[in-house]
């Protein structure tokens, strides 16, 4: 076994020498690491970010040419007249409008007495008065005001 001046084995001073080396590696590798990491993550929380606004654009874009394209068909007469037909039930003089009901679509229900649906309200009572809700009120403080309060005993 060869010896050097400091009397140390060649093999033993190989492993030490690169177990230093495997050290200083290790410590550049991990402040290259904690140099490197901040920046990276913040890259690709920017590229994340620009990748959901191109997508937010791409939409924005595809909704403007619906948009346009719907702006186009309502400046064509023959359309409007079509749509005031369809949705408001439109007619031109002199011709009579006609709606048919599908009876096995359209079910009616018997109103019951106290009963409310949004398309009629509250149900009048049956047999009741059709007299508005502000003349019963009205009416209703006509009679508190003709009674008499009744006497204290004391």
């Amino acid at each position: 076994v060869e010896r050097d001046d400091a009397g140390e084995a060649a093999p033993a001073r190989l492993v030490r020498l690169l177990s230093v080396r495997a050290l200083v590696l290790g410590v550049v590798g991990l402040i290259a690491f904690t140099l490197l990491f901040p920046s990276v993550r913040a890259y690709l929380g920017q590229r994340a970010e620009l990748d959901a606004l191109e997508a937010e654009v791409a939409t924005a874009r595809a909704t403007e040419e619906d948009l346009r394209a719907e702006l186009d068909r309502w400046r064509e007469p023959a359309y409007v007249q079509a749509q005031a037909r369809d949705r408001l039930s439109y007619v031109f003089p002199g011709e009579t409008a006609y709606r048919v009901i599908d009876p096995e679509v359209v079910v009616e229900t018997p109103v019951v007495e106290g009963s409310t649906t949004p398309e009629t309200g509250a149900a009048l009572p049956i047999g009741g008065s059709g007299t508005p809700w502000y003349t019963t009120i009205w009416d209703s403080i006509e009679i508190a005001g003709t009674v008499e309060p009744p006497e204290e005993d004391g």
